[in-house]
């Protein structure tokens, strides 16, 4: 092998950065099969449990029987079918925009707005927790980037007042996706006007799931649409489908379609991916039930953990991070997790900040109580000083470890 592949590997396994995919057996929900034995799933972004929903089954098959499996071009080819623009109008529709576009992923939509809109006479003015799709983007822009702080505002408005550019572009996801922490959005949008900025705002973890109607931060904020703002939300999160899009003025929306490399040289998403993504959308107005029992789901969650002394980020989104600190203890917390039948995934660097590494969990509607009863059950037990896994045990419904005394705060 390469001397400096070995290397590279040696290093990243020395640091607890190696990575390894898990295969889960059965669709995507809360409880699947890994590594061979029955596990809860708390670190999939499938807020709303849609990605196994009937009435998006059955929408996605009738599209592969009429339209079939491909779209066999990229869209300003011959791969504009007819389920994108019905996507784009219930998009429109939904987020009561005057322009939609749809993209193939959230990395490709932060990637198509970012260089589309950023050039070498652009000040980008972006978070530090900001996803790596963002950090990329503006690399590939070649634009000026001026990063501030998570959530300092007043450092935001002082590199605001200092730039000269011609054109500026504040960038921030709404809700943060390793912290769950939303973005100051009414402090940041007053500021546009103010100092001829636009926004462009990734809304993935918080389209479907946050607002009183599931359209995102700004509608958390009661913030009306702006025509500086670009709001990218995914379809593969919360929507239980694949793909991403960008609401904004028919302009920005124009602009898109002729300069965004990323929508440009891509085969279009599959019809039926369009057609499951269609009915998200409908779910999302016709079933606000499913975000009243996520959020009475995070509060369990939060509320457990309180009680057994566990320190975490009350973060205010479905997210919830307890911070381990290295690496290496994180992957173990991670594995003796599942071990118990309890799969929460560690992040790592330089997916977070050196020294916080965590486990990051996320909850979903489609949790039960039993659910999170056991799965509360086996971190404060890990958690515990000292406490080996309970290797072989299975989450059945209702079942639960034995509970131990509350861990030490901050281990």
């Amino acid at each position: 092998m390469n001397a400096y592949i070995t290397e590279e590997l040696k290093k990243l396994k020395d640091a607890g950065l190696e990575r390894r995919l898990r295969t889960i057996t059965g669709p995507a929900g809360p409880r699947g099969i890994i590594s061979g034995k029955p596990a809860l799933i708390f670190c999939s972004n499938d807020y709303l449990g849609l990605a196994n929903d009937p009435e998006m089954k059955r929408a996605a098959i009738e599209a592969v029987e009429n339209l079939g499996t491909g779209a066999g071009a990229s869209r300003l080819v011959s791969g504009t079918m007819q389920p994108h623009t019905l996507l784009e109008a219930r998009i429109m529709a939904f987020m009561n925009a005057p322009a939609a576009l749809v993209f193939n992923s959230g990395y490709h939509a932060n990637l198509a707005c970012i260089t589309a809109l950023a050039g070498r006479s652009t000040d980008v003015f972006s978070d530090r927790l900001n996803h790596a799709s963002i950090v990329d983007a503006c690399i590939l822009s070649r634009a000026k980037v001026k990063r501030y702080p998570n959530g300092d505002i007043g450092a935001l408005e002082g590199a605001l007042k200092r730039s000269t550019a011609a054109q500026k572009l504040i960038i921030t996801e709404g809700v943060f996706s390793m912290d769950g922490t939303l973005a100051r959005l009414d402090l940041i949008v007053p500021l546009l006007d103010r100092y001829g900025a636009m926004l462009l705002l990734d809304d993935a973890h918080a389209i479907g799931v946050m607002g009183k109607g599931g359209r995102g931060t700004l509608e958390h904020f009661n913030i009306k649409r702006h025509p500086l703002i670009i709001q990218v939300g995914t379809l593969g999160k919360a929507a239980g489908s694949f793909g991403a899009f960008a609401v904004a003025s028919a302009d920005v929306i124009e602009l898109l379609v002729s300069k965004a490399r990323a929508f440009i040289y891509t085969t279009a998403l599959p019809p039926s991916v369009c057609a499951a993504s269609v009915k998200a959308f409908d779910i999302f107005e016709q079933r606000p039930g499913l975000r009243e029992r996520l959020w009475k789901n995070v509060s369990r969650l939060k509320s457990g953990l309180r009680q057994a002394g566990i320190s975490f980020t009350d973060s205010g989104s479905q997210i919830i991070p307890i911070i381990i600190g290295q690496s290496n203890e994180a992957v173990r917390i991670s594995r003796e997790l599942l071990d118990r039948g309890v799969f929460i995934q560690a992040v790592r660097p330089p997916t977070v900040p050196e020294n916080t590494a965590r486990l990051r969990v996320t909850l979903s509607a489609a949790h039960t109580q039993d659910d999170i009863a056991y799965a509360l059950a086996a971190i404060e037990a890990v958690f515990k000083e000292g406490a080996a896994p309970a290797r072989g045990a299975t989450p059945a419904r209702g079942a639960a470890p034995a509970r131990g005394a509350a861990p030490a705060r901050g281990k």
